[in-house]
Parts: structure tokens; C-alpha cells; sequence
């Protein structure tokens, strides 16, 4: 069952990719959505088989490389970690499948798209599953790649091969970063396998765990969209939109926090690398949300409180820094569900608007698109944590948390984290308030034309809307709860003297454990009455100069893209022009081709020379040639030099007697 659990999507993504033409759009689509479905249901069982019944699964299919004291094994395992992480994956993956029948149906490369889908499903299994730190690299760069074929889809488009490019290259940052990371751990530890490497974690200093966990921070910000390494991920919107459903929701941003929760028997014992999580989760939560709130595109606005609210390493990567791993995997697994929900909902408007993304177009949708609106309107409400909504289990109790640790960095990291959360409502209430409250600003047009999706396109949207309402209640208990034995299998480490449940549980006074709540309701009231009774002040304070300087500054997300094309990529391109001017085109075509060619022309043209037409230069080239034949193994024996010598001067006179006769 479990190797079925794997394979599946891959034999959906191969048939799908090279047998298309065969099979047609429609066998693609059932091919490759039953296949995700049935891996779905198999992901059910193994939840149950293996999490709650704590009965770990391994499967050791051949020895990969076999180098004396290196075994590495092609080998999977299923613990609670696992399995809690195929949930969300293959969940979304599956609903993003049949959203997508919908969504594409007027896209003439169908088949593509489909392939690509679920090879992307099928590395993400391979990432989670796999038992050493090589695998899950082949697993880590396969959704890489797979994010470049998907991203660069509408490979016509030049903002989508630039955004796809963009995509690889942070992602080959923090892949650097990964690479030296786990040849630190074969160095140190001698193996590469998890169980190795984790068993034996107490025993090493604690400044070999904390070089190898600052370059697994740094690989797991780059591919969760960190402060510093985000830049790619609102341009990886040029995709479709089901792309950024999946991309987002829960499987390659995802795949950062997951490798921080799987190496927490590592981690735990530096704290330095827990600081920085918890300091670099609260920047990039306040980060993104103060540039998701001067956007202007729909899927560019979610995708910056993806950054925020997974944050994935903003809210997640928090709770790693306060060594509450299960709490960083359950805002995980809730958090996939309504940004999910979110992106499938803007597609749906997106559809419905002539692929209209700029949401200052829209308003009145509600009357319109009334499915959309109310899922859109759950999944906000799961995103700003609002009580008994999904994300309220999770984000609340995170918060909670970080105050509950009683440290001065934690503190701190709360007041953050909670203004993070006051801006993330903001842009979710402008959005919903733009996109269907507001007065109509889009063309008649596209109002007449205004329709919501069909089947294959509304039942994801409720399926997921359910989850976002009902997920966190009925998982709390498991994922969080104190008396839980959910992960007794070992696959998370909290060292004792890191647990702080109990003080977030009881220890918290109620004041902050309201606070977020209180203010998040509060802004948005203030927000709404601006916007709806008061828009001159907010108009005189845009049209100042302080305001658009801010709003500027913003828009333009704190400069940093043009920090780095300006002081980093164009030094790199000036550099590499030189090294090219002068190595590639200087040095080594001087001594490589360019120069060859010119040395075999000068001797073709010396020895053509010798060709006087004059029969007694001849005769005296004939008894020279004779002369030296005869006298080589005597000249050769007292002296070889000698001979060298003599070859020269002779071709020296013979030149200057072909010029004389010239």
C-alpha cells in the first residue's frame, strides 16, 4: 500500500506526459485526478494506521551508494510526521487536480499541465517520506524544478519565463546552503541517515549543530520565502492559478518548515538557531504584511500573507523558534487548507472577471459570484484566526505561545507578531471589500459575462471551506493536545526543558491570550468606517507628500528587489563580463584555438615560402635533409640540444635566402 501511496501520482504525471496524444484531454484528466485521489485515500489509511495507532512504517527498496563507511539507502518511512504532512499535501493536490479540469479546460496543452501537476505531487511525497537526508534532496529539487515547468507554463509570456527564472535562482541560494549543510553532517556524524544522525546529535558541540542548522535555516528560507530570500514568490503568481493554489497552499513553501520540524532532534540543541527562527518568522510575518497591504493584485496580496501567515517561516518558523514543533506542523496542516481555499476563490473571480487580476476593477461581486464570496469570506475569517475558525486553533496558540515562553526575545517576538496580525487583516478586509462590497468599478461588460465556475470548480471550493471551519476543532486534540500521544514515535524531539504548553495553557493571563482578537476586530471596524464614511482623509493623506512616499515605499516592497538588481546581480553581471573578456576570450582563446590557428598559419605560410621554384635551392634542401638524416644518432647521443640548435639556425637561413630571392 505504502509504495502504491508513492508511485501512483507518478504513473498518472507519465501517462499523462508521454502518452497524451493517445489518451486524449479527457483520459489525461481522469487518469491523472484518479490517480491523486486513490494516493489521497491510501494517505487517509496510513494517517490512521500509523499516527494514531503510533505504528511506524519503513520500506527499504536497494542500496543506493555503497562507499565503505557511507551506506545510503533508497528507503521511506511513514511515522506521525509523515503522515500528518501527506494530509494536507494530498488533500489540496487532489481538490487543485479536479479545480483545475474547470480552470484549463480552454488551455490547449491540457495534457502538460496535468503531467506537471502530478509529478510536482509526486516529489513532494518523495520529500516527505524519504528516510535520509539524500532523498529527501532528490525530492527537495524535484518540486524545484517542477515549480520552474509550472510557473513557466504559459511559457509565450515573458513575465512568466522572467518569474520562473526568478523562482530557480533564490531556490538555488538556499539549495547551496542545503548541499553544505548535509555535507556537514556526513562529516560530522558519518552518515546521512535520520536515525543516525539524530541518535547521535547529543554527543556532537554544539557549534557543529548550530553551522549545520543555520544552513538548513538558510535552504528552508529560500524555499519557504523568508525576508531576504522572498523575492520569488509573488512573481511565481504568473502562473495559473491552480499552480499557485498548490505552490502555496501545501507543498513547496511547506517544504522549508518541514525540514525544520523533521530536523528538530538537531536543532533543539543549539539555541542560536532557534533564535534566529523565532526572530526571522517575526520579520518576515510584519514584512509581508505591510507590502500585502499596498498591492494591488489579487493572487499577489495572498501570496505576500502566505509569506506572513505560514509565514512559512513567519508564524511556523516562530513556533520552531519556540521548540513547539507540533504546533508549527498543526498551523501547517490548518494553514493549507484556507490559503488554499483563498487562492482557488480568487481563481474563481479571476475566471469569472476575464482574467482580470487587479482587484481596484472589481466590486459588487457578491450579487454575482455569490459561492465565491461566501468560501472567500470563510477563508479570511480562518486567516485572521477569527474564534472557532480553523486558523484560530492554530495562530492564537502561537501567539500564546510566544508569550508564554517568558524570554525577552519572546516577548517581543508576541507585540511583533500581534501588529503582524492587526496588518494581515487589514488586506484581507480590503480585498474582500474591493473585490465584492464595494460600488461596481469594472466595465459593463464584464459584469454581463460574470458567472461563477462550474462543478469541477465549486466542489473543491466547498469541500475546502469545510475543512476550513471544521479542521481545527476536530484535530486540536491530536496535534496539541498535552495528554496527546500522537507523536510518542519520536519523530518530533522537544527537549524538556523547551516545553512550554503548559505555561501557554494556563499560565497566560487573558488579557494577551485577547489581544490579538481584540485588535484585529477593532482595525478592521476602523478600516471599514475610513473606508466607507471617510474616504477624504484617506485620499488627502495618499495625495500628500508623506503619503505617497509611504505608499511608495511599500508598493515597491521596501526596495529590495532594486537593492539587489543594483548592488548585486549587476556586479555579478559586470563581473562575469570580464572574467568572459578576459579568460574566456583573452587568456584561453590566446592559447586555445585563436592562438593554434594562428601558429599552424605562420608555418603553413614559412613552409609554402621554401617553394622558390629555383632547382639548386631544392638540391641544397634535398642534401641538408640528407645530412641531418645521417647525423641525428650522433648529434642525439653527444648532445640533443644541439640539434635543436641546429634546426633552428637552418630554418632561420632558409628564411632569410627566400626573402633575398623575393
Amino acid at each position: 500500500m505504502y509504495l502504491v501511496l508513492i508511485v501512483l501520482p507518478l504513473l498518472g504525471s507519465t501517462i499523462s506526459g508521454f502518452f497524451g496524444r493517445k489518451v486524449g484531454v479527457s483520459g489525461s484528466q481522469l487518469i491523472t485526478c484518479s490517480c491523486v485521489i486513490a494516493t489521497t485515500v491510501l494517505s487517509l489509511v496510513a494517517f490512521f494506521e500509523v499516527g494514531l495507532n503510533n505504528i511506524p512504517v519503513t520500506i527499504e527498496l536497494f542500496r543506493w551508494i555503497d562507499s565503505e563507511s557511507l551506506n545510503v539507502l533508497w528507503s521511506f518511512q511513514f511515522d506521525s510526521l509523515t503522515v500528518s504532512m501527506l494530509i494536507p499535501v494530498l488533500i489540496i493536490s487532489s481538490l487543485v487536480h479536479v479545480y483545475s479540469i474547470g480552470y484549463m479546460s480552454h488551455d490547449p496543452h491540457n495534457q502538460r499541465f496535468f503531467s506537471y501537476l502530478s509529478l510536482f505531487t509526486f516529489m513532494m511525497i518523495i520529500l516527505v517520506t524519504s528516510n535520509n537526508f539524500l532523498l529527501m534532496f532528490v525530492g527537495w529539487e524535484g518540486v524545484g524544478i517542477c515549480s520552474y515547468l509550472l510557473v513557466s507554463f504559459w511559457f509565450t509570456r515573458i513575465a512568466a519565463n522572467q518569474s520562473s527564472m526568478s523562482a530557480l535562482l533564490t531556490n538555488r541560494v538556499g539549495d547551496c546552503f542545503l548541499t553544505i549543510g548535509m555535507f556537514a553532517v556526513l562529516w560530522s556524524f558519518g552518515n546521512i541517515d535520520y536515525s543516525t544522525v539524530f541518535s547521535l546529535a547529543p554527543f556532537v558541540t554544539e557549534n557543529t549543530v548550530t553551522i549545520i542548522g543555520i544552513c538548513l535555516l538558510i535552504g528552508a528560507m529560500a524555499k519557504s520565502s523568508q525576508v531576504g530570500l522572498h523575492v520569488w514568490l509573488p512573481l511565481a503568481m504568473e502562473g495559473p492559478t491552480p499552480v499557485s493554489a498548490l505552490i502555496h497552499a501545501a507543498t513547496m513553501v511547506t517544504a522549508g518548515v518541514y525540514l525544520l520540524i523533521r530536523t528538530s532532534p538537531l536543532i533543539e540543541y543549539s539555541s542560536l538557531v532557534l533564535i534566529l527562527c523565532l526572530w526571522i518568522g517575526a520579520i518576515t510575518t510584519v514584512f509581508s504584511s505591510l507590502i500585502g497591504l499596498f498591492q494591488q493584485d489579487i493572487k499577489k496580496v495572498i501570496a505576500y500573507s502566505t509569506m506572513s501567515q505560514l509565514a512559512q517561516l513567519g508564524m511556523m518558523v516562530i513556533a520552531v523558534g519556540l521548540s513547539s514543533y507540533n504546533l508549527a506542523l498543526f498551523h501547517l496542516v490548518n494553514h493549507a487548507f484556507y490559503k488554499g481555499l483563498l487562492f482557488l476563490g480568487a481563481g474563481a473571480v479571476i475566471h469569472a472577471w476575464a482574467d482580470n487580476q487587479d482587484f481596484r476593477k472589481y466590486g459588487a461581486l457578491r450579487v454575482f459570484l455569490p459561492l465565491t464570496y461566501t468560501v472567500m469570506l470563510i477563508a479570511s475569517l480562518s486567516l485572521v484566526a477569527f474564534p472557532f475558525m480553523t486558523g484560530f486553533y492554530s495562530k492564537d496558540f502561537i501567539l500564546e505561545s510566544a508569550y508564554g515562553h517568558y524570554s525577552f526575545s519572546s516577548l517581543v517576538i508576541y507585540f511583533i507578531a500581534t501588529i503582524g496580525a492587526m496588518f494581515t487583516t487589514l488586506y484581507s478586509v480590503k480585498v474582500l471589500y474591493l473585490t465584492f462590497l464595494t460600488n461596481p468599478n469594472g466595465p459593463l461588460n464584464n459584469y454581463n459575462k460574470a458567472h461563477e465556475g462550474d462543478i469541477f470548480m465549486s466542489i473543491p471550493l466547498i469541500i475546502l471551506a469545510l475543512f476550513s471551519i471544521f479542521f481545527g476543532y476536530l484535530t486540536k486534540d491530536i496535534f496539541i493536545g498535552i495528554a496527546s500521544g500522537f507523536f510518542s514515535d519520536n519523530s518530533l524531539f522537544i527537549h524538556p526543558s523547551h516545553e512550554i504548553t503548559l505555561d501557554t495553557e494556563f499560565a497566560v493571563n487573558s488579557l494577551f491570550k485577547l489581544l490579538p482578537l481584540a485588535l484585529t476586530i477593532s482595525l478592521a471596524i476602523v478600516s471599514l468606517v475610513l473606508s466607507e464614511y471617510l474616504p477624504s482623509i484617506l485620499i488627502y493623506f495618499k495625495y500628500s507628500r508623506l503619503g505617497y512616499n509611504i505608499f511608495s515605499f511599500f508598493n515597491q516592497r521596501f526596495l529590495i528587489e532594486l537593492l539587489y538588481n543594483k548592488y548585486i546581480t549587476r556586479v555579478i553581471f559586470k563581473l562575469g563580463a570580464h572574467t568572459t573578456k578576459v579568460l574566456d576570450k583573452g587568456f584561453l582563446e590566446l592559447i586555445g584555438p585563436f592562438g593554434l590557428e594562428k601558429v599552424l598559419l605562420n608555418v603553413s605560410k614559412n613552409i609554402a615560402g621554401l617553394d622558390s621554384g629555383i632547382i639548386t635551392s631544392y638540391a641544397l634542401y634535398i642534401s641538408i635533409g640528407l645530412l641531418m638524416y645521417i647525423l641525428i644518432p650522433y648529434i642525439s647521443l653527444i648532445n640533443s640540444s644541439m640539434f635543436l640548435l641546429i634546426l633552428l639556425a637552418l630554418y632561420a637561413n632558409l628564411n632569410d635566402s627566400n626573402k633575398n630571392y623575393s
